[in-house]
């Protein structure tokens, strides 16, 4: 199917400086492992991460295919710039089909399995198959192990990292899920190092499927840099340049956290299902509260602005606390009290759920209640919100088990006319930004290739900052630049986008740390063609999916933005303009060289080097020329 992957087995490493050249498989189907290699040429067409990912998954992964059987692969992959001593590294990315949206899921997880891994001599893993009984799988350099984790299976996330740390030490990378994934929660996620995620999507459900509790990597060989010590003294100069940036006193005092009260100022906040865009205890929520409680900071290997402020739950236990999950387990759902809320946060994360979905179901759940739909909840009630939580992660009860299926699946059970205060897209439920006067972040949700996720293209200050109200063709242009950079760049090479985002690190930093990596000589421009093919190429994933189902709707976010207007706040009244949104959408399709159903023309696949993806589209859509 298209281009294939090298499948020659090999002993020893591959001459390529910045990746190893080796992916190594896991069959659990039956308990087998074998290395394959990629050359040079797939490396400057998909650079790493995500690029690899979407590939990969677009070639073994074949339409149709149930998100959780054992047809569906999992793959964890690093890119040129993972684990390396430079400015937040230590990230991987985590993808497969996604049981929540039936199309293309990822996401990225801090961890020392991103040097480890690439140490050990591989730039990818892929898990194929499913296992009978529980496993997890050891890796040191080429001794691969699957062995039993029977005594494993049913432990929370920190319960297990800790099990495992005793057997191998601390210094091992990780990655492993909780009973959310074990239960196949389809919004489970993927854990690292006691309070990372990754994988919104239900990516941690498909690890649950294939019946694979943990992986963990030590690797000890040298990295293969092409000037390995250029690379140090550069990475050296953009670490030693972060502190003496402005925002950076702020950014280590409240993290993410620091956007809390100016979302609440501009009605953006996430309010009850999204129905309002300011909560009037937003001050017992807010960064400022969250500094009087704070106790420590936490953060991903290799980063010197750690972006996770805990503080003490309600149980004495820590709780990591960051904008998103605050936004979407508080005002989202009523809460407010942040201990509480934290409380909340420390049960997601430990039984390996994603925030951000919890928040979203649990509002979905409570308007719906309130609307006499279902006898769930009420706003507010932490109590009852512990109980569901509980219900959801180990699927009891008839109500448990419905919750579980995410947000999306619920309306469609419920009845189409919930689906209008079903706040997703694409399956994926709205990250904590409300969008009701911002049609450029509307679209940034919208267009993101997993569904509505912020991380692809954060461009709601800069819009709020310029004209929230414009639908203008900069709104378009601006959400490409973003997702360039935020989803096409730094999810390939794979490192953390904070440090350019939030406290001001120039982008010119990361050609020259590839050129030193790779030897290869990399413009930015260079980059965004790497960044443009990703995207058409997880497009045209969605749509291979959906074939004729496939619409520009698709593209479109929730009803409630365009037809329930603010009920209060300075922007009372405010609501997104279907048609200009329309337009806005159709000038992002132009620029993009996609057609008006936003599918890329086949002169577009075909500039971008992927003639053979379209060759294989056309079987199940006709393609513009």
């Amino acid at each position: 199917m298209g281009f294939q992957l090298p499948q020659k087995t090999i002993n020893g490493a591959i001459m390529m400086y910045g990746w190893n050249g080796k992916i190594l498989r896991i069959n659990l189907d039956n308990n087998t492992t074998k290395v394959t290699t990629f050359d040079e040429e797939f490396a400057r067409m998909y650079i790493g991460g995500r690029g690899f990912a979407a590939r990969i998954i677009w070639n073994e992964v074949p339409p149709g295919t149930d998100p959780l059987s054992p047809a569906n692969k999992l793959v964890i992959a690093t890119g040129p710039l993972s684990g390396l001593p430079l400015p937040s590294s230590g990230k991987v990315v985590v993808a497969a089909k996604s049981p929540l949206t039936g199309g293309y899921g990822d996401g990225n997880v801090g961890t020392k399995l991103a040097e480890h891994l690439k140490r050990a001599g591989y730039d990818a893993i892929v898990v194929e198959g499913a296992a009978k009984d529980p496993v997890y799988v050891y890796i040191e350099n080429d001794k691969v192990e699957i062995l039993s984790a029977e005594k494993l299976w049913g432990l929370p996330v920190d319960d297990l990292e800790a099990e495992l740390k005793k057997e191998y030490g601390r210094n091992v990378g990780m990655l492993s899920i909780g009973p959310g994934g074990e239960n196949l929660v389809k919004f489970a996620v993927i854990r690292a190092m006691e309070g990372r995620s990754g994988g919104r999507p239900g990516i941690g459900a498909v690890m649950g499927s294939k019946k694979l509790k943990a992986i963990v990597t030590k690797g000890t060989n040298e990295m293969p840099l092409a000037d390995g010590a250029s690379l140090k003294e550069i990475g050296k100069e953009a670490y030693n340049s972060i502190p003496k940036r402005e925002l950076y006193p702020i950014w280590m005092r409240q993290g993410t956290m620091m956007v809390f009260e100016w979302c609440n100022e501009t009605s953006t906040l996430p309010t009850y299902n999204f129905r309002e865009g300011v909560f009037e205890y937003s001050k017992e929520l807010d960064a400022n509260k969250m500094e009087t409680l704070k106790v420590k900071t936490l953060g991903c290997p290799l980063c010197n602005m750690r972006c996770g402020h805990s503080i003490k739950d309600e149980n004495d236990d820590l709780s990591e606390l960051d904008y998103e999950n605050v936004g979407m387990l508080g005002p989202n759902i009523g809460m407010k009290n942040l201990t509480q809320v934290g409380t909340l946060i420390r049960m997601a994360d430990d039984y390996g759920v994603d925030t951000i979905s919890l928040g979203s179901v649990l509002a979905f759940a409570a308007e719906s209640s309130e609307k006499g739909y279902l006898d769930a909840w009420k706003w507010g009630d932490v109590e009852k919100a512990k109980e569901l939580i509980k219900k959801i992660v180990y699927r009891e009860g008839e109500l448990g088990n419905l919750l579980a299926e995410g947000t999306v699946n619920v309306a469609k059970k419920l009845g189409e006319e919930t689906l209008k205060w079903a706040m997703q897209i694409k399956g994926l439920d709205i990250s904590a930004y409300n969008c009701h006067l911002c049609p450029g972040m509307a679209l940034a949700f919208s267009t993101s290739p997993i569904g509505a996720h912020h991380k692809d293209a954060w461009v709601i200050a800069w819009e709020v900052q310029t004209n929230r109200e414009s639908y203008g063709k900069e709104k378009a242009e601006k959400v490409i630049e973003f997702q360039r950079i935020r989803g096409g760049m730094f999810e390939s090479l794979t490192t953390c986008r904070l440090p350019w985002i939030e406290v001001g690190l120039e982008l010119d930093w990361y050609p020259r740390l590839l050129k030193a990596a790779t030897g290869m000589d990399w413009t930015l421009d260079d980059i965004w063609v790497v960044a443009d093919r990703i995207y058409a190429l997880i497009r045209a994933f969605w749509v291979r999916e959906l074939k004729d189902k496939w619409s520009r709707t698709m593209d479109y976010p929730p009803a409630r933005w365009f037809e329930e207007p603010l009920p209060s706040g300075p922007l009372k009244g405010s609501h997104l303009d279907k048609e200009k949104y329309d337009q806005l959408l159709s000038q992002y399709y132009a620029l993009r060289g996609w057609d008006e159903r936003g599918i890329p023309t086949r002169s577009t696949f075909e500039k971008l080097g992927l003639k053979d993806v379209a060759d294989e589209l056309e079987k199940y859509v006709q393609l513009t020329p």
